[in-house]
């Protein structure tokens, strides 16, 4: 069990310099990755099998007591989900037609905008010294209302380059995401305590799970990578630091405190790269899922790189005594 401990340790610790070079391993030998891609689970694809799982494993820690941040802190979930589904969407959206992007990478680009905020965020905005509670409030409401809003608003921003299947994006969203992390949920409330021992392994299992999808993702885009990069990691990065920045701009404007600020900055430019390469999957164009894949690297540096300048900056006084119990509380818990 040590062995497990320290294996997630490091694999926490180092995860987005391990995707950078899966990454960078997929795009030099990418046959390695185009065959485990071909790999189907009970008819599903290999990127949804393991999105499931960690959609799971995210449910498997929350407890009900995480979701009453939802009815005690309404108007700070409602803002930070309000910015989450307007910035990135309409972000996108501008930047396909300024950029002038393929009609591939355009749809692609307002899929990523259009999806629910990445579980990633919880772990970044607690490095970051922000508000770790609104940060997961809006990662569980988000992800509950991307059913609806991930269909519609890709039907009306990327109706215009390809047609979009709302029925078919609202089921797929449905079985690998809520589907799993009810039953996750459920679980928990099964076992209790219990789960806990199971921690190590959850976020191992996750680890290696998003790794694997990075590797899937950029394989068999591998020449399309080479032939049009540039324009795609800047693309994406520009969506991504957009994020960031109007998602704390937009919290500072309603005179949130610093440790919200951060968290709505971060919650808003992290999105969940690996659903909308999996909902990508449903266009003809492979080059829709370029954006996801290239986000499901760059995220996790630029997350890292954000959290990291924020933990330097200093907090009112005030702020940071009553941020730390909550800082101790989230230590304790990992």
């Amino acid at each position: 069990m040590k062995f497990v401990n320290r294996l997630s340790d490091f694999l926490g610790k180092y995860m987005a310099w391990i995707v950078l070079a899966v990454a960078a391993f997929s795009l030099i030998q990418p046959s390695f990755f185009t065959a485990v891609a071909q790999i189907k689970v009970a008819g599903q694809s290999l990127t949804n099998v393991l999105l499931g799982v960690i959609m799971f494993g995210m449910g498997m820690t929350l407890e009900l007591n995480d979701f009453k941040i939802v009815f005690s802190r309404p108007k700070d979930v409602l803002i930070g989900c309000l910015a989450q589904f307007t910035i990135m969407p309409l972000g996108a959206f501008l930047l396909a037609k300024g950029l002038n992007l393929d009609s591939g990478l355009a749809v692609g680009l307002v899929l990523l905008g259009t999806c629910p905020g990445g579980t990633a965020s919880n772990v970044m905005t607690y490095l970051a010294k922000g508000d770790v509670p609104l940060s997961v409030g809006m990662t569980m409401v988000s992800t509950l209302l991307a059913p609806l809003l991930t269909p519609l608003l890709t039907y009306v921003l990327a109706g215009q380059w390809v047609e979009v299947n709302m029925l078919t994006m609202l089921l797929s969203i449905v079985q690998v995401v809520l589907v799993p992390i009810a039953a996750g949920v459920l679980v928990h409330r099964l076992a209790g305590d219990a789960v806990k021992q199971f921690d190590k392994v959850l976020v191992m299992v996750s680890v290696l799970s998003i790794v694997t999808i990075v590797g899937m993702c950029v394989a068999p885009n591998a020449q399309r990578l080479i032939t049009s990069g540039l324009m795609v990691i800047a693309a994406v990065c520009l969506h991504n630091w957009l994020g960031f920045g109007v998602g704390w701009l937009f919290a500072r404007l309603l005179g949130l405190e610093t440790t919200k600020k951060r968290a709505i900055s971060i919650e808003v430019g992290l999105q969940n790269s690996g659903l909308a390469v999996g909902l990508a999957g449903q266009f003809a164009n492979p080059l829709c899922a370029l954006p996801a894949a290239v986000a499901t690297v760059a995220h996790q540096i630029s997350g890292s790189v954000l959290a990291n300048v924020y933990a330097s900056m200093p907090l009112e006084k005030q702020e940071s005594r009553k941020a730390m119990p909550e800082l101790e509380a989230e230590a304790a818990k990992a």
